[in-house]
């Protein structure tokens, strides 16, 4: 049954790679500009390789957003611990940044040509722009290696003019996470699957003096993953990922009234009202106290609330519902293969770090899907038994996908996803509507 699943995810990821990012990216006009603005403080390890028997080792750097809080920490330790074994020859050191602050740092690094050998991204426009810079090591003569277990299909999403700059890890989708402790409370067994009994069941929570969710409005990012839910759920994914894409214009009343949707969610009171101001690490451990009964973020969250011995046993994963019958389905899904490990093209040692990236790769991916932290890119090379119930629920949700929209950050290039969450700034903090919403960026985007 685990490889049928599996199966139909890959499948499925092939239909996103293909209609997602498509195999060549929109040319970005300019190298990103570098920030001012000083990143967050990271974590640094080096993790040194035995001695060889010969000759003088070489030095690989890596940067990547595993930081102590990230649900993927252990499978960058692990993993790491295993490859340099594998190579004595290497003294291998890495740097892990905040989500947030990581983008800001490889940006400007890419825009000094002053990047690490290695370093993580996000895959589409994202790491497309640093390709259209000349920034980026083609992977094409280390990928020849690793064909028979890392499908041509979850390569497409960092495949520009028919060449490969990537190598995928895990990959994910936004989840809808409840406390099913706190729906029980309120005479609710299941998360409500109609979009009608969900908006009933947020009603029957603030009358119980419960918050239904739970949002970071620090992290900008966090906010697209209920926003654009409720966009696809009401327009299709069809037109979600044409829009992301530039093959459509913003300027469509559905997308207007879908926003307006999602800011009377915010209007009556459904999200935490101080989550404006709240780190993601922040709601995340609100959500896990039981201050609200839904977060919605991204399926890595899986292993992190699993593995909670208290936490695990009350909370579900579902699929948001359908808004909008006429234009979405159950089956249509934010997310996709996007996290990624890319080489620079400044590295003086880029043939083996392109080596040593696909053999990082490739255990991220295998640590990562035993911990529950993502479905894998890679086919399974080892009996995945035990695998928490979470991450088999959404290996289930996968399986019955219909389409896959990558989030929208990752799908456009840099500067329309900067306009792009400045304007998904102002929604949530109900600065403008929906009409507001789309003329803007219509306006600075088209």
């Amino acid at each position: 049954m685990k490889k049928k699943i599996l199966a139909t995810l890959l499948a499925g990821a092939m239909v996103l790679s293909l209609a997602a990012c498509g195999s060549t990216p929109a040319a970005s006009t300019e190298t990103p500009a570098a920030s001012t603005e000083a990143p967050a403080a990271s974590t640094e390890t080096s993790v040194e390789a035995p001695a060889a028997d010969a000759g003088e080792k070489v030095d690989l750097e890596m940067w990547c957003i595993a930081t102590e809080s990230d649900s993927n920490r252990h499978s960058y330790e692990a993993a790491i611990a295993d490859v340099t074994a594998a190579h004595p020859e290497v003294n291998f050191t890495w740097e892990a940044i905040e989500n947030q602050a990581y983008k800001t740092k490889i940006k400007a690094a890419v825009a000094a040509d002053e990047m690490p050998d290695i370093f993580f991204t996000w895959s589409c426009a994202f790491l497309g722009d640093f390709v259209d810079a000349g920034r980026v090591y083609c992977l094409d003569d280390a990928y020849e290696t690793w064909k028979s277990e890392l499908p041509e299909s979850m390569m497409g999403n960092s495949t520009y003019g028919g060449k490969h700059y990537g190598v995928p890890l895990t990959m994910n989708i936004v989840g809808l996470f409840a406390n099913m402790e706190i729906l029980k409370s309120i005479g609710y067994d299941a998360v409500p699957g109609t979009y009608e009994e969900f908006i009933a069941c947020c009603d029957a929570l603030k009358a119980a003096g419960i918050i239904p969710f739970g949002c970071a409005g620090k992290e900008t990012w966090c906010v697209t993953e209920y926003l654009e839910s409720v966009i696809e759920k009401s327009c299709g994914a069809d037109t979600l990922n044409d829009i992301f894409l530039g093959k459509a214009t913003w300027n469509n009343d559905d997308v207007a009234s879908a926003v307006d949707t999602f800011q009377g969610l915010v209007n009556n009171g459904y999200f935490d009202p101080e989550g404006i101001a709240l780190s993601n690490d922040e709601v995340k451990a609100n959500f896990m106290a039981g201050k609200y009964a839904f977060y919605m973020n991204g399926t890595w969250n899986c292993a992190d609330f699993a593995g909670n011995a208290e936490f695990g046993p009350k909370v579900q994963v579902a699929e948001f519902p359908v808004i909008n019958a006429d234009k979405a389905t159950l089956g249509q899904l934010i997310g996709g293969p996007s996290d990624t490990l890319a080489v620079a093209a400044s590295s003086k040692n880029a043939e083996l770090a392109a080596t040593f990236t696909f053999e990082l790769g490739r255990e991220i991916c295998h640590y990562g899907y035993l911990d529950g932290c993502g479905l894998p890119a890679w086919t399974p090379y080892y009996e995945a038994a035990g695998i928490n119930p979470l991450t088999q629920a959404v290996a289930e949700i996968c399986a019955n996908a219909k389409a896959y929209v990558l989030f929208g950050d990752t799908a456009m290039n840099a500067d329309s996803a900067n306009t792009y969450l400045s304007y998904v700034d102002q929604v949530y903090g109900c600065a403008i509507d929906g009409a507001g919403f789309v003329a803007g960026l219509t306006n600075d985007i088209g």
